[in-house]
């Protein structure tokens, strides 16, 4: 259990470096810890994983992956999974590149993971949260800075810049077997308190059918 376990962290601090820095690999052999998307699900390891459940109903607890298929499909066939970083492999929380984050999953009825989302937790710390929006960058870093097709917002009259910055956009990258789509967002509604606004990056990979 305890050379798992490393093995785990191992993986972690792999990913939690390489999203830092720009790297020249395109296409990462895994896309969170040993979850990878179009991989099948009973690969991934139980060790450093916690908090399994339906993401419909967080009452609907799964003791390890095996039971990914007692969550109810959904009307696209997925079945959604919520889950966390096990303290013991860490310790800090489920971050990733140092970012607090919400972790689902998404398994077709073969077993497959068909999608896995990343968004910053809305409800970390504010020294965290408003750090949030340079998770993006992060992760297009470590996909490779080639390749994204990005479109950006401007601000509106109820969508205000933060300290002269303003950040609405949405960037897209197709890999041979995936496909990546980068949200992030800084801006304050008008009328709001200075110390109330949005900061969050949002990440969604699906899986490239053939």
């Amino acid at each position: 259990m305890k050379s798992a376990r490393r093995a785990v962290m191992s993986v972690g601090v792999f990913l939690a470096v390489g999203m830092q820095a720009a790297v020249a690999q395109v296409e990462p052999e895994y896309d969170v810890r040993d979850i990878t998307v179009g991989r099948p699900v009973h690969i991934v390891s139980d060790a450093g994983y916690a908090n399994l459940y339906c993401a419909r109903d967080p009452k609907a607890k799964l003791p390890a992956w095996s039971a990914w298929d007692e969550c109810p499909a959904e009307r696209d066939g997925l079945r959604a999974i919520h889950f966390e970083f096990d303290p013991e492999t860490s310790r800090e929380g489920t971050l990733i590149a140092g970012h607090p984050v919400l972790l689902t999953v998404f398994i077709d009825g073969k077993g497959i993971v068909s999608g896995l989302d990343i968004e910053t937790d809305p409800n970390a710390r504010l020294y965290a949260r408003k750090k949030a929006f340079l998770l993006a960058a992060q992760v297009r870093s470590r996909y490779g800075g080639e390749g994204w097709t990005c479109t950006e917002g401007k601000a509106q009259a109820d969508k205000q810049p933060v300290g002269g910055v303003f950040i609405r956009d949405t960037c897209r990258k197709s890999l041979p077997d995936r496909l990546l789509t980068v949200e992030r967002n800084l801006f304050r509604r008008a009328g709001r308190d200075l110390r109330d606004f949005v900061d969050w990056t949002y990440v969604r990979i699906t899986r490239e059918m053939q």
